[in-house]
């Protein structure tokens, strides 16, 4: 029944009584599916893996950008927390791990 509403989709009705439309229509699909999932699904989840590592690996004295804008370092970190300072007046933020954006510099680098 599917490959019939295939047929009829693929070739308006003319190819209703021919096998080798029914597989190229089937084929078709499986195609566009692949395509779909190498040029959109995988890089998604290629850069969700990706942002998940940076906030796991967190530390203490990064510099932060949160996806609000806010810019800060790091001064203590907890499970899905993280407290921020901010500004020259040293203002602390308790933000969601989730909210940062990126390490614009890592503790490391700062001491050098």
């Amino acid at each position: 029944m599917l490959t019939r509403l295939l047929d009829a989709t693929a070739a308006g009705g003319a190819n209703a009584g021919n096998p080798a439309g029914s597989w190229m229509s089937i084929i078709m699909i499986v195609a566009m599916l692949a395509i779909l999932y190498f040029f959109m699904i995988r890089p998604q989840k290629k850069q969700e893996k990706e942002t998940q590592a940076m906030r796991n690996a967190l530390q203490v004295g990064d510099e932060i950008t949160t996806i609000g804008g806010i810019i800060g370092k790091i001064i203590s970190i907890k499970e899905e927390t993280c407290m921020i300072e901010t500004g020259h007046d040293r203002t602390k933020i308790r933000i969601l791990k989730s909210a940062v954006r990126n390490v614009d510099v890592k503790a490391e680098d700062a001491q050098k």
